[in-house]
């Protein structure tokens, strides 16, 4: 085997639990609102358990690293907690905080996608490659349109070419961390919306996986429901 095959033992999983769940209406943080029997963030985990990630960063609604570690319970005993930060670059840089510079291979995975499977995160870490990133992404199957402030199409995307990112997301330890500081002194840390981006602005070799299996992003009560639907499917 290559000495440069990404491993899964070498991996260090920062799961981004953070936020509030404003849309959700239920009064708690969404990673804590129940889905099909547990605390919607444990599927993440056991996902990750079950593909042979150990060593996993939390990242809770600050206030909320108490309440967050007992809704844990037996899924990942060992799971560092933090506090996250005031929006998703800040949350991810207290992540990368709570583990050393030596870390290898780093996946990140927002805790807000439950039906993250252990085979999306096998083929996430075989996906890294030779690359300084991977990302696990959906083709598109609609149509974009690029519109001016008057809402006046001025041109249509090649759908071809098109990809939806998701999470998780993998990266070289070093270069991630990087590119993180450079986009932590310029401002872009505030602004990033996915990890790869962050990556890709310092230059860094970002490749897609490819994926087709449901893994929705929770954001609404109807989200929930069907995130349910097809857990007990």
């Amino acid at each position: 085997m290559d000495d440069d095959t990404p491993q899964l033992s070498d991996s260090v999983a920062i799961v981004l639990a953070a936020g509030a769940g404003v849309r959700m209406g239920a009064g708690i943080p969404k990673a804590l609102m129940p889905l099909a029997g547990r605390p919607l963030l444990s599927w993440s985990l056991l996902a990750l358990a079950e593909a042979g990630i150990a060593d996993v960063v939390l990242v809770a609604p600050p206030g909320e690293e108490r309440p967050t570690a007992m809704a844990l319970g037996e899924v990942m005993r060992d799971c560092t907690v933090v506090p996250g930060g005031a929006n998703r670059g800040r949350s991810l840089a207290a992540g990368l905080a709570a583990r050393p510079e030596t870390a290898e291979i780093i996946l990140v995975h927002d805790a807000a996608r439950p039906l993250l499977s252990a085979d999306l995160v096998r083929r996430a870490v075989a996906g890294l490659s030779d690359g300084d990133g991977a990302v696990v992404a959906a083709p598109a199957t609609d149509t974009v349109k690029i519109a001016d402030d008057d809402l006046q199409i001025v041109g249509t995307a090649d759908r071809s070419r098109q990809w939806h990112a998701q999470t998780p997301q993998v990266f070289r330890g070093p270069a991630f961390r990087g590119a993180v500081d450079a986009a932590a002194a310029d401002g872009f840390l505030d602004e990033a919306t996915d990890c790869s981006a962050i990556v890709e602005r310092a230059g860094g070799l970002v490749r897609i996986v490819p994926n087709t299996a449901p893994n929705l992003k929770v954001t609404t009560p109807a989200d929930l429901a069907l995130a349910e639907q097809l857990l007990g499917g």
